[in-house]
């Protein structure tokens, strides 16, 4: 399992990188990470669209149409369409969203950012974005751009992970710990 994950990382890696010096030429490397960020959200929020992107039963020709669909409605630029439409021709739309993370990763370090990962319980608000990104910044010393996925399951609070450190300050982490000092007791 290891070593398929090690390929997909470094294909997706490659055609990351291909994608940034295609849009770094192009003077679009907002324009696409923009329509990265989108299509990643789409593929979060999508059953169906992750079904197209992970199932290898659809043939080429069947994924190309479906993904060049999505894109066009999604409205994404002619670079990012072209180069995804490269992607599911050659059979590797199963690596996109690792092609994705590699993208958006390249582009933060280039600008000497750090990426936050954060899992809320709730959508946060603009507002509680820009004041989280401000604590973060803040606290790391770096610039930051925040990765916000919500998981109700969490209850309340977040978890913020930035490189190898992690935060858990979510509602569901302290009732578990709650509930295993109470067992200790009594």
């Amino acid at each position: 399992m290891a070593s398929t994950d090690t390929a997909t990382s470094g294909l997706a890696s490659r055609y990351a990188t291909a994608l940034f010096e295609l849009a770094d030429e192009a003077k679009a490397l907002d324009a696409v990470a923009g329509d990265l960020k989108g299509l990643k959200g789409l593929i979060g929020e999508s059953a169906d669209l992750r079904r197209l992107v992970f199932t290898p039963v659809l043939g080429r020709a069947e994924q190309g149409r479906a993904i060049a669909a999505v894109l066009e409605k999604a409205g994404a630029g002619a670079l990012t369409r072209q180069f995804i439409g490269v992607v599911a021709g050659n059979r590797r739309l199963f690596a996109l969203p690792a092609m994705i993370d590699a993208y958006l990763a390249e582009l933060a370090r280039r600008r000497g950012e750090v990426t936050a990962e954060v899992t809320a319980a709730t959508a946060l608000s603009d507002a509680q974005t820009a004041a989280l990104v401000d604590g973060l910044k803040k606290a790391i010393g770096a610039k930051v751009s925040v990765d916000v996925t919500v998981d109700p399951s969490l209850l309340g609070g977040m978890i913020v992970k930035v490189g190898s450190r992690m935060v858990d300050s979510s509602l569901r982490t302290k009732l578990s710990k709650l509930q295993l000092a109470m067992k200790g007791v009594g």
